[in-house]
């Protein structure tokens, strides 16, 4: 009965991948990040930026965190994926759980592959708070599955550590994950900051 409903799960994620294949690549245009307050009294500035890219497969969901200003490397990379650079964890993934990375991949820092983004100022505070969950929840070592526990699952926590909205399924292509992602926090809602919070 659990082999046939992850099967069933599995049907409708592959038709959702076809679906998006057929549109375009074309990276959806980033609103202007708002500047944190303490970067406009001249103090250091940060960001994390959720992204999406283009790959072999249906692509990747991954952040990059940073300080304004610097280059990024392979180390400002955070996202989940299958151990090892072989296609074969990732394949059996569809099936059964794998064991994970959750740091850079290739392709990661390269903005030709990028298909869609989502900048979040932080100021210093912010950054640490974040990057202390950051180092946690990369130390729970979580498994990758495509169905239940995937890339978007992985930012959808960072997100929702931030205090943003998420969308409501983890099975969107890595492109309509940021979009929707983006679409959701863009205006403020009644009553609350403008920009995320780092609990």
């Amino acid at each position: 009965m659990k082999f046939a409903l992850v099967l069933s799960t599995l049907a409708i994620f592959t038709a959702s991948v076809a679906t998006v294949a057929a549109q375009s690549d074309t990276p959806a245009a980033a609103p202007a990040p708002a500047v944190a307050a303490d970067a406009q009294k001249g103090g250091k500035s940060y960001f994390i930026e959720f992204r999406a890219r283009s790959a072999m497969s249906y692509g990747h969901t991954f952040a990059v965190i940073g300080r304004n200003g610097q280059k990024l490397t392979k180390a400002n990379v955070v996202g989940l994926h299958p151990a090892t650079e072989s296609s074969l964890p990732w394949v059996v993934g569809h099936f059964i759980v794998v064991p994970s990375e959750t740091g850079w991949s290739d392709g990661d820092i390269e903005d030709q592959y990028i298909t869609a983004k989502y900048r979040i100022p932080l100021n210093e505070v912010q950054y640490k708070k974040l990057m202390g969950y950051v180092s946690e929840l990369k130390a729970k070592s979580p498994l990758w599955h495509a169905v239940l526990y995937n890339c978007n699952a992985f930012v959808g926590d960072i997100a929702n550590h931030l205090g943003l909205k998420v969308p409501s399924s983890t099975l969107l292509m890595p492109k309509e994950y940021i979009t929707e992602l983006r679409t959701l926090n863009a205006a403020p809602r009644p009553g609350s900051a403008r920009t995320a919070q780092v609990n």
